[in-house]
């Protein structure tokens, strides 16, 4: 007998949403900080080791409600089955990209193609509101997520060597700012996804 692979589907989030959030595991291993060279595969960046150490941004579910409420934001979270694995948090931002707020998928579901299929709402979304592409921050420090945006066609547009420095004054962290550029802005048709 065979057991069938899980279904995994994109809903908008709903009251269950902060249950969601304190039940996941958000966290991801720090094993060095990249020197981003703009134009050059992640792959080729330098990167300073360090001991291995977990980080966790934190996740507050309240933060993002009122995107729930309003037109100019989403959030969706990503289901394996009958279980929320991740999200992504997508509005509209001031210079008239999509913005992604926050992309987030539970450890246990991690390499399962969830990540890719957020960015394909998430892209949909925005082509879907006539925007003309997308743009999101990482750090220097989650080369993880940094690979995945590359490998998704996202293109480093700017670094920020002194974002964190008000929390760290001595921090290597660094903000990455991510574009994926549509080639035009057309809508999308759902059969497309």
């Amino acid at each position: 007998m065979t057991m069938a692979s899980p279904t995994l589907s994109i809903r908008v989030a709903n009251e269950c949403f902060e249950d969601y959030i304190l039940n996941c595991e958000f966290t991801f291993e720090v094993t060095g900080y990249a020197q981003v060279q703009i134009g050059q595969p992640v792959a080729q960046w330098p990167v300073t080791p360090v001991e291995p150490y977990l980080k966790n941004y934190g996740i507050d579910s309240e933060e993002f409600c009122n995107y729930r409420d309003g037109g100019d934001g989403t959030v969706l979270v990503a289901w394996l089955d009958e279980d929320p694995v991740g999200h992504i948090v997508i509005s509209k931002h001031w210079n008239g990209f999509a913005h992604i707020d926050e992309l987030a998928v539970d450890t246990v579901a991690r390499r399962n193609g969830v990540a890719g299929k957020l960015l394909d709402v998430a892209q949909f979304w925005a082509r879907k509101h006539y925007l003309p592409g997308i743009v999101l921050e990482t750090q220097n420090n989650n080369l993880a997520a940094c690979r995945l945006y590359e490998n998704y066609g996202f293109v480093v547009g700017g670094i920020d060597h002194l974002r964190y420095r008000a929390i760290d004054p001595t921090t290597q962290e660094s903000a990455i700012f991510w574009y994926l550029l549509f080639d035009s802005v057309d809508s999308v048709d759902s059969s497309e996804l």
